[in-house]
């Protein structure tokens, strides 16, 4: 086979699988190379994403979420569980199964759109060649006409916790627990840190959550924020804000951290912590300095508006470069850059660039929250619609979370989109599109919604907007 391709991927990955797919699809004879090794060192497409992050992270949080369910809500159904046995196990086995599954259709996609899949590292050489490396170690030389990183993130480390695999561990190592531990520590309360906390929490272990910041998710809106920080308090979640982590030792059989509290020094030991500070870009042996691709002051690659870096016929997408570290948004990168070397006109849309986090009840959000949009000085105006009132998520006994609407006052265009509730992350695509369409509330107002539907309670929030709610009490106007 020659080692000549119009387009070599270095990453296989949410950004990088699909990019290659796309340009597969318009044309170009693609390879993508991964360096993908699992536990059993196993190689494997997907990425961070289908192995050790977003699919095998919900396999447990849908599991650990029928635990709890089961446990506290089964009776008010008129169900007698008697003792409930955790096989966690078979839960692990459950979780395994499901990320090899999708890493499998991978190369079943890649077989059915003629793209080379290569299971190795790729190097940058400079004009137009990669250097691949099986994990054998076998070289060949690629050589070709676009070249696209995709190589993703990795999780940031702390010197003062650093990593060691048994009692202090990073996300993926908190997806591999054999036994659920008494007491767990969290260093993080963002997406990450929250998820994997609530999965052990649900499981029987009694967690700490450490967060350095003084808001809850400053991201999301806040009124929202503080409602689902509620609901995890009550779910027994202990998440301490303002709490900055001076040091994260490892012995025998715990872990002792030392943190501090409005200026209180205080002192914690826990079976096993997780550290979900964040990630940073991989770039490790790429080459990126060889083949003069320029990288930023925190190690992402720099890219222009079309995703082309310092160095011609290199690109970049997905983690590596930066914004929002999102499987869709790689995605959507990936498949734009294939598409613009095909001399299409494509762009991904920044401003509608939807988050989810998978705790229950979950919390999901597009667009400006009331803070942000005040900050960039829009004439604000909100509505928020409670679960409470929904009939639907009450027959399902999850009448817990709200929606918030934030639009803009003058020109009733809806500006963002904050929930917490029972799967908003299944309703989210409603507001992503709103913001697609530049939507105004009266746009919603008017679309028809199913009945009884959790969707109900966003045409509620929309109506609570300007006071023309039917099932809700309307909040008086100004």
């Amino acid at each position: 086979m020659s080692n000549a391709y119009d387009v070599v991927v270095i990453g296989g990955g949410p950004a990088g699988y699909p990019c290659a797919i796309r340009a597969a699809q318009l044309g170009f004879k693609t390879a993508c190379i991964d360096a993908w090794l699992n536990r059993d060192n196993t190689p494997a497409f997907g990425g961070t994403c289908l192995n050790a992050g977003c699919i095998p992270s919900k396999a447990l949080l849908e599991s650990s979420e029928l635990y709890h369910r089961m446990q506290h809500e089964a009776a008010a159904h008129g169900i007698g569980t008697g003792k409930l046995e955790l096989d966690l196990a078979k839960m692990q086995a459950r979780k395994d199964a499901i990320s090899k599954q999708l890493t499998g259709g991978i190369k079943q996609l890649f077989a059915a759109n003629k793209v080379t899949g290569l299971q190795g590292f790729g190097r940058l050489l400079g004009n137009g060649q990669v250097e691949f490396k099986a994990h054998d170690g076998k070289t060949e030389v690629l050589k070709a006409k676009h070249i696209v990183i995709a190589t993703g993130s990795e999780p940031v480390s702390l010197k003062i916790a650093p990593f060691d695999g048994e009692r202090i561990v990073d996300s993926w190592g908190a997806l591999e627990f054999t036994e659920v531990p008494k007491t767990l520590g969290v260093i993080g309360a963002g997406v990450i840190g929250v998820e994997l906390g609530s999965v052990w929490n649900r499981l029987g272990a009694k967690t700490v959550i450490l967060e350095a910041l003084p808001n809850f998710l400053p991201m999301v809106d806040q009124q929202i924020a503080k409602e689902a920080l509620r609901h995890f308090t009550k779910q027994g979640l202990d998440i301490r804000l303002g709490a900055k982590v001076l040091s994260a030792k490892s012995g025998k059989k715990n872990v002792t951290v030392e943190y501090e509290v409005g200026g209180e020094s205080r002192t914690e030991t826990f079976d096993k912590l997780i550290v979900a500070v964040g990630r940073k870009p991989y770039t490790k042996d790429l080459g990126a300095d060889v083949a003069g691709v320029a990288l930023d002051e925190r190690g992402f690659v720099k890219v222009d508006a079309h995703y082309k870096t310092s160095a011609p016929g290199i690109y970049a997408v997905g983690d590596v470069i930066g914004g929002a570290m999102l499987a869709h948004k790689g995605i959507e990168e990936g498949v734009a850059l294939a598409e613009q070397l095909a001399g299409h006109h494509t762009q991904v849309n920044y401003k509608a660039v939807p988050s989810v986090i998978y705790t229950a009840p979950e919390v999901a959000w597009v667009g400006l929250s009331e803070e942000q949009a005040r900050e960039k000085g829009h004439e604000v105006k909100t509505g928020v619609g409670p679960f409470a009132a929904n009939g639907r998520a009450k027959a399902m006994e999850q009448a817990a979370g709200s929606i918030k609407i934030i639009a803009d006052a003058k020109t009733d265009r809806i500006l963002g989109v904050h929930m917490v509730g029972p799967y908003v992350s299944e309703l989210l695509a409603e507001a992503v599109l709103a913001l697609e369409f530049a939507a105004t509330c009266e746009d919603l107002a008017l679309t028809m919604h199913g009945h009884p539907t959790l969707s109900e309670n966003l045409h509620e929030a929309v109506l609570l907007v300007d006071g023309r709610a039917v099932h809700a009490v309307n909040k008086p106007k100004k």
